[in-house]
């Protein structure tokens, strides 16, 4: 199992932003693409990630203004990538030890998506049924 297997499933669809926007109308276009997390790429070089735990945390819980407050002063620039190749088990490893929900996709360092925890999880779920499924048909003799 690895990124590819998602990326197969749910697309290569990135929404990307740039960092010169305010908070606000970053908020405006995620809720309208409904995503919880836009990629900041610029000159098709990937900057920086917004997500909405950045909007919480600081600005909301800061009292900041949304609409005074520029992406690039609250993106996240240290930025955790995988691959196309990348097994999904070093993924949940990345997503729990570092604590993150999304993850960039790059090949060659362009941007060829962005996969989230729930993407992870549910492949890993979809996964290990259909293991327990083989299995069980295996042992009782059946074709499922």
């Amino acid at each position: 199992m690895n990124v590819n297997q998602i990326l197969s499933v749910k697309g290569n669809e990135v929404h990307s932003i740039l960092s010169t926007i305010t908070v606000y109308e970053a908020l405006r276009i995620m809720g309208e693409r409904n995503v919880g997390a836009v990629l900041i790429i610029e000159d098709n070089v990937l900057k920086g990630i917004l997500s909405e735990r950045d909007y919480a945390r600081k600005i909301a819980l800061k009292n900041k203004s949304s609409r005074d407050t520029f992406v690039h002063e609250i993106m996240d620039t240290d930025l955790i990538t995988v691959t196309p190749t990348d097994d999904l088990d070093y993924c949940m490893d990345l997503i729990t030890n570092k604590r993150i929900r999304h993850l960039p996709v790059l090949l060659e360092n362009e941007v060829v998506g962005i996969i989230s925890i729930g993407d992870v999880v549910k492949t890993i779920m979809e996964n290990q049924k259909n293991t327990i499924d083989y299995l069980d048909s295996y042992i009782t003799g059946t074709k499922t």
